[in-house]
């Protein structure tokens, strides 16, 4: 069984960014991802993380103003000198992090964003990113949630990791949005695993905890594991109530947080 990182931008949000550390990993968890890390120094992030003994899996390259309504540089024209600035910050801070997945957030189409500019854009990130190790991932995010947003069918990215052509752009599927926005997640398991560099999981329709809804997950996580995958599974969902009576679901579907049968 893959091994599951709570995404504390999500979870844990009862506590002060910094408590949630620990609380992940009292909660059994082994790795942590989340949204932006910029406002807090990466050396003393990183301290965290080794006093907590976890792993920082992903987070996003900054995407602009979130709170003006930006999703992302990357596909948005004229922006790619800010796109490269922001890039070279999210690698120092995933030096400091041993972070290995950083995820470059497309844009709204309504804000100018276009494939053109974002394979180019990816095309640059793998470069700079390559000597590091790091994989940049493009993510497809439904359009009920984020209207607009330039990249919403995993076909789509599958074209655009083609067209980017470098062995270190991969496809971040979350199992969520691809039932939003086109359903056939099981399908889509094995069809994308060889672009698969991260998942995510939530349960449908209120993006809560992953035991209840329209998703059988323990079928999902058996078909992802037919396949071989060994990397991280990150829990990206909403909490209905408080965080940690919400993992109970783990029990619920027979898994544990660091990849063991429980």
């Amino acid at each position: 069984m893959p091994r599951f990182s709570a995404n504390i931008s999500f979870l844990f949000t009862e506590l002060p960014f910094r408590e949630r550390f620990k609380a992940a990993a009292d909660a059994g968890f082994t790795g942590i991802e989340f949204l932006f890390p910029y406002e807090e120094p990466a050396e003393e992030l990183a301290a965290l993380a080794r006093e907590n003994n976890l792993e920082v899996v992903l987070f996003n390259i900054w995407p602009g103003e979130w709170a003006e309504g930006a999703r992302g540089l990357a596909g948005i024209p004229g922006q790619e000198e800010e796109f490269a600035r922001r890039l070279n910050e999210a690698l120092n801070c995933a030096r400091a992090l041993n972070c290995r997945r950083l995820h470059a957030m497309a844009g709204l189409e309504g804000q100018g964003a276009n494939l053109e500019t974002l394979i180019g854009n990816l095309r640059y990130a793998a470069a700079e990113a390559a000597a590091d190790g790091v994989v940049i991932l493009t993510e497809p995010i439904n359009r009920r949630d984020m209207p607009g947003y330039l990249v919403h069918h995993t076909a789509q990215a599958r074209t655009i990791i083609s067209s980017v052509g470098a062995p270190n752009v991969r496809l971040q599927f979350d199992l969520y949005h691809r039932h939003i926005e086109e359903g056939g997640v099981g399908s889509a398991i094995s069809e994308f695993a060889d672009l698969t560099a991260h998942y995510q999981v939530a349960g449908p329709p209120d993006r809560g905890e992953p035991d209840l809804g329209d998703l059988d997950y323990v079928d999902l996580f058996g078909r992802i594991d037919a396949t071989g995958y060994g990397g991280w599974i990150g829990c990206e969902y909403r909490p209905r109530k408080e965080t940690r009576e919400g993992l109970r679901w783990a029990n619920a579907l027979g898994v544990r947080f660091d990849g063991g049968a429980s």
